[in-house]
């Protein structure tokens, strides 16, 4: 096969722009929080900064809001704090969203 046509064929084909989206809306699915190290252990991905940037944006695409808990935690007091996901329980309000 010719080089330009391999390439011709590649471009042609529909891109998923989101690879992740699938997997994590399923296993979101029903759930009002999740912690990320969690959501990562869950879709098969290591916990690493660069795979929590890739959910960030996929989380954010499908309505959650970022946040900074203890209570995400087992046992969770003071010192122990895990980041993750929540839906939000009110609508953002527009000027919010405009502002990020």
């Amino acid at each position: 096969m010719r080089p330009l046509t391999h390439l011709h064929d590649v471009l042609s084909r529909p891109c998923d722009a989101d690879p992740l989206r699938s997997k994590v809306e399923a296993t979101v699915r029903g759930m009002n929080a999740i912690r990320t190290a969690t959501l990562l252990d869950l879709i098969g991905l290591p916990n690493t900064a660069g795979n929590a940037r890739r959910i960030s944006r996929t989380m954010q695409s499908l309505g959650f809001v970022r946040i900074k808990s203890r209570r995400l935690m087992p046992g969770g007091y003071l010192d122990t704090v895990t980041r993750g996901w929540a839906r939000p329980l009110r609508e953002r309000r527009k000027d919010h969203q405009q502002h990020r």
